[in-house]
Order: C-alpha cells, then structure tokens, then sequence
C-alpha cells in the first residue's frame, strides 16, 4: 500500500474504517490478479470509499443498496448534506465517490486518481475504469 500511495495520502488511508480499508485492499488485490499494475488505478482501488468516515454504519449501506434498487427517489429525499443529520450517511452513500476524489487530491494524490475514483477519466483509461468498478462490485 505504501508502494502505491504518496506519502501524504497513506495518513486519508489509515484514517478509514477498518472495513472500508479492507474494501480497499480486496479491490486492489483483484485489480493486481488481473493483471493491471497502474499506480493511479491501484491508489483509486484503496481510497474510492475514504469519504464514506465513521458516520455511515452497514444498516446505512443496506438501507442504501435496497432504496437505490427500488426507490432511488426515496434515496435522494432522505440523503442531507449537513453533517449533523441523521440522514447525512444517506447522503454520504450516494455521493462518496467525488467527495472521496476531493479527500485524495488533498492528499497529494494526482488528477488521474481522482478521476478514477469520481468515473471520469480520459478514453485511454476507460478499460482500467471498467476493470476498477468490476473488482469493486466483485469485493
């Protein structure tokens, strides 16, 4: 992990969740079985879900997975941006990815990273893109 992340970014990692920095690594590990050795794409495997924090429990990401399944309107009424709400990890859930991309840039990680993690990358990395959203929805 410290062969992949800039110095600074190792701290975002470790300052994850337990389970969310195993997330990480599973996804990581997939990417390396498949073949994909890329610095930026590995680093986005291990930070994708850093903005996920302390606040989201796994009933949150339950609640979440069955309400975008069957009501993703419901979903997006019951997600608050403000940090005090109860309903702030509904919000988390649903937009982590740019906020994870902002805490990685932050952290001294590059553009590219980021745009792995928000899904909006160059044509010549669509595939690593694909590869990265296969091992994460395979972890």
């Amino acid at each position: 992990m410290r062969r992949i992340l800039p110095e600074r970014s190792v701290t975002l990692f470790d300052a994850m969740l337990v389970a969310d920095r195993r997330h990480g690594l599973d996804v990581a590990k997939k990417l390396l079985q498949a073949g994909h050795d890329d610095r930026d794409l590995l680093g986005a495997a291990l930070l994708h879900d850093a903005a996920k924090g302390d606040r989201m429990r796994l009933w949150h990401r339950v609640a979440g997975v069955l309400l975008e399944a069957v009501a993703p309107a419901a979903l997006r009424r019951m997600a608050s941006p403000a940090p005090t709400s109860w309903r702030h990890p509904f919000h988390l859930y649903l937009h982590h990815e740019p906020m994870s991309a902002v805490l990685s840039t932050q952290a001294g990680c590059s553009p590219r990273l980021a745009g792995f993690i928000r899904g909006e990358v160059a044509d010549a990395d669509e595939p690593l893109l694909r590869a990265l959203r296969k091992a994460d929805d395979a972890s």
